[in-house]
């Protein structure tokens, strides 16, 4: 019996073919667009994320106390050259890198502007995020006297490739000294903060300008693998200002939440969509086949039955619909994550932003398996009233009425 419903059900889906193509088309392509969406939303976040983290913070900063609120020379990490070595040893950590920084004014011969001197050590960089790809222009050399700024610092003083820049900040003694340096390279990390305001330097130049000891610094940021990482270094350290990725950057986690409510936002509406397309088939469907149900009740067959197939029919829309709408927004999710989409258009507004004028997606396996269930539900819900209306009929009203 139930392998009969089951053909029933699967032949009456098709019964009003352009109906049903429509139907599965909009579903389709609902999906897909919700999917890219999606891919889009996160991958923009995930991008945004990922880049603050290899340029700066990393997944874990560690600070010397009151350093955070009073940036002077004097809240450094005296022996931040030990705590690499330890921290290197750790089971969990990926890379660790020591900076030193200094606020100051950077200036050329007709402008000058507010900005924080970093000493890196280029190849720890390189090991630790890929400090190469944010290259804009010019190439990556500090050597001698060169230095590597941020893209809006360079449009802010005018300046480009081989320019001369003075930096003014005071040494560890309190005494103001300053260092001329050459541009080789402008950096865009989509970090406004950093974009907008930062010099980079050699460590070991920086020690010599501030008059450090080569054992200090002002940060010592790391690259973990491990969740409970954090949790083990701020035991360890418990004298320094452990800091992880999210709460040196609330606003990242602000809007990570903010992209998932978006992400809910088009998921909802392309669910409630799809319920009323499938609704719309089922009830319709229903009312051209009302003397049939009215005949097939006369003549015995149970209401469990009809609702079966009933049911059968809604889930099987559903489920071609999700298939095709799989496929299309693979393939979207594809091109997205790949290619990339393209808004140089609006370049400027994005990166005011921190976002890059071409945006990658990402693919998740749960985007499928939540639509899956999102559709499979609206299938299944599209048919109560329809079935409601078949369980009140009078078989042989029905039967007269359609005579």
């Amino acid at each position: 019996m139930f392998r009969l419903i089951v053909k029933m059900a699967w032949k009456n889906s098709f019964l009003r073919l352009p109906r049903t193509i429509l139907v599965i088309t909009m579903i389709a392509v609902s999906m897909s667009m919700m999917l890219g969406i999606q891919g889009l939303y996160d991958g923009m976040t995930l991008n945004m994320l990922d880049k603050n983290k290899r340029s700066e913070s990393g997944d874990i900063s560690i600070y010397a106390k009151g350093y955070r609120i009073d940036k002077s020379l004097k809240h450094s990490i005296g022996n931040a050259v030990e705590i690499k070595s330890e921290l290197q040893k750790m089971p969990g950590v990926r890379s660790v890198v020591l900076r030193l920084r200094a606020e100051g004014l950077v200036s050329t011969a007709r402008k000058s502007s507010f900005s924080s001197l970093y000493g890196i050590d280029l190849s720890g960089e390189e090991y630790f995020g890929k400090f190469s790809e944010f290259l804009q222009e010019g190439e990556i050399d500090l050597k001698k006297r060169g230095a590597v700024i941020g893209i809006e610092l360079a449009k802010t003083l005018k300046v480009r490739i081989g320019s001369k820049i003075i930096f003014s900040a005071q040494d560890k003694s309190g005494e103001l000294n300053a260092i001329a340096l050459k541009v080789r390279g402008i950096v865009q990390t989509t970090n406004i903060l950093l974009d907008n305001s930062a010099v980079y330097i050699d460590i070991k130049k920086m020690h010599a300008f501030l008059g450090t000891s080569p054992h200090e610094a002002m940060q010592i940021a790391v690259m973990g693998e491990d969740e409970a990482l954090f949790d083990a270094l701020k035991s360890k350290y418990s004298d320094y200002d452990v800091k992880s990725f999210f709460e040196l950057k609330p606003m990242m986690k602000q809007m990570q939440d903010m992209m998932a409510i978006f992400n809910s936002i088009t998921f909802a509406i392309v669910m409630t969509v799809v319920f009323i397309g499938i609704f719309g088939v089922m009830y319709v469907s229903i009312l051209d086949r009302i003397r049939e149900f009215g005949i097939m009740i006369g003549i015995g067959m149970h209401f469990k039955y009809i609702r079966i197939q009933i049911i059968l029919e809604s889930l099987f829309i559903g489920f071609i619909g999700y298939l095709c709408g799989s496929i299309l927004g693979l393939l979207l999710l594809i091109y997205i994550r790949d290619y990339g989409l393209d808004l140089s258009a609006f370049s400027d507004a994005l990166q005011m932003w921190g976002y890059e004028s071409v945006i990658y997606g990402t693919i998740k396996l749960s985007y499928f398996t939540t639509t899956f269930l999102a559709i499979m539900s609206a299938s299944l819900l599209s048919v109560f009233i329809p079935l409601r209306k078949i369980k009140k009929l009078n078989p042989i009203e029905v039967i007269k009425a359609e005579k």
